[in-house]
């Protein structure tokens, strides 16, 4: 997520190899300037960072750590704003939340992607009012939406804005909803039409939260027009969507900073799952090529059931994973979001979610058949590996489509799986299977004394 201002940090640092070495610290803060104006960071926040990390490496003693750790701490405080972090729900529910931003710039669906969160991390009861009435198919897509993930929505394409709006609010109090979500609408451009509407809609939601929705592909535009919608109607966060799709991802490091609110989130990928919490220590430690233990940790938490792991782990231990737990566990992992966006969040896969890029694990051809190949076994077969002798392979090579070969390998792929999970299960496995993921990093590790 953070690749190009990762890499500009490893440069930069990489170029002080000696203790006193004013030339080496010139050479590393010329270098450090030119990636983060590359990697579109506003001019003056990049003046404000290169000046205080030399003037913090000047005092302590020009070194490698000194640099890092004046590097480290001026981008905590750059990312820090005043304000709530993440979700923040009201003393009373519901909370209410404002879901504010132009028109284009992923609101509809990031208002999605938010209450999927809620339900699925949060296991809070959600609703959404579809308050957008100016965009012809924004309520459409919200019903899909909304069907997709199972929430609540409140609609009606012959209603005022207003009125919807007043629907929602009394049957969230009514119904007993946690959170309740208004999608507004927006607009090409900023216009007092725009901004009256939203004003009357806020008198009558009365928000505990306003956020702004800016693309995160627009560059500065981002911060130029949340810094409007702050003046003009207050906003309490900034969601940063489409930045899976921004590889330089300068606009997420001056952001906070310029607009004087926090960043709350970040859409990492397409799909629903693709939130990412916004804390400024942990994006610090994402930055620094540390990954993010702590919200990985929260994620799969939420998502993964401790009776069903624990059952799983001995499972695994006597080597009985069959083709219903692999299947079980693809669905649990479609609940965490993109392959990529999973992998930055783990320390030293920093290279291999570059080369996983935008792969999509769950709908690749190889995924696709095992399923075809799954779907046309008998329930015993799938309980029982085992029992797959010519005959049954044959029959379902025919049932799935595929050639016998194609069965064949997979099963034994299957088998190689499972031979290796149990493997690490046992006692020193997860060791084993940390030496290798230090080693398929390589430079994507963390930097030299980064300390968590």
């Amino acid at each position: 997520m953070f690749d190009t201002l990762t890499d500009s940090f490893k440069n930069a640092i990489g170029k002080i190899r000696f203790h006193d070495d004013e030339k080496a610290l010139k050479k590393a803060i010329t270098e450090l300037k030119k990636s983060l104006l590359k990697a579109d960071v506003h001019h003056k926040v990049v003046k404000e960072l290169i000046s205080t990390v030399e003037r913090e490496t000047k005092a302590n003693g020009i070194g490698k750590d000194n640099f890092l750790l004046s590097l480290q701490n001026e981008l905590l405080r750059i990312l820090t704003a005043e304000g709530n972090q993440g979700f923040a729900f009201a003393s009373k529910p519901p909370t209410v939340v404002l879901m504010s931003g132009l028109q284009g710039s992923g609101k509809t669906t990031t208002t999605g992607k938010l209450a999927y969160m809620l339900k699925e991390q949060k296991k809070k009861k959600v609703l959404i009012a579809a308050a957008d009435l100016q965009r012809l198919a924004a309520v459409e897509q919200l019903r899909q939406i909304c069907a997709d993930i199972e929430v609540e929505l409140v609609a009606d394409e012959n209603a005022e804005p207003e009125e919807i709006v007043r629907q929602a609010i009394a049957k969230a109090e009514a119904e007993l909803y946690d959170v309740v979500l208004i999608d507004t609408a927006g607009r090409l451009a900023i216009d007092d039409e725009l901004m009256d509407q939203l004003y009357r809609v806020k008198e009558i939601a009365n928000p505990d939260e306003i956020f702004y929705v800016a693309d995160a592909m627009t560059g500065m535009d981002a911060v130029r027009t949340a810094t409007t919608f702050k003046e003009k109607i207050g906003i309490t966060g900034v969601v940063l969507s489409k930045f899976d799709g921004d590889s330089k991802g300068g606009v997420a490091l001056g952001i906070a900073h310029q607009v004087g609110v926090p960043l709350r989130f970040i859409g990492s990928g397409e799909k629903m799952p693709d939130l990412d919490v916004f804390i400024p220590e942990r994006i610090t430690s994402r930055l620094m090529g540390s990954g993010d233990i702590e919200g990985l940790a929260e994620k799969t938490a939420a998502i993964i059931d401790e009776k069903t792991a624990k059952k799983m782990t001995t499972k695994l231990k006597k080597g009985q994973f069959n083709f219903n737990d692999f299947l079980e566990q693809m669905e649990q992992m479609k609940k965490l979001g993109s392959m990529k966006s999973i992998m930055g969040m783990i320390p030293g896969m920093g290279n291999m979610a570059k080369q996983i890029g935008d792969m999509d694990l769950e709908n690749s051809s190889e995924m696709n058949s095992i399923k075809a190949m799954i779907g046309s076994m008998t329930k015993k077969e799938r309980e029982n590996p085992d029992l797959l002798n010519n005959t049954r392979k044959r029959r379902i090579a025919v049932g799935a489509g595929l050639e016998a070969m194609q069965v064949n390998r997979v099963l034994k792929q299957f088998k190689n799986a499972a031979k290796m999970a149990k493997k690490m299960s046992t006692k020193g496995g997860m060791k084993q299977m940390q030496d290798m993921m230090g080693q398929m990093g390589g430079g994507g590790g963390s930097f030299p004394g980064m300390r968590r």
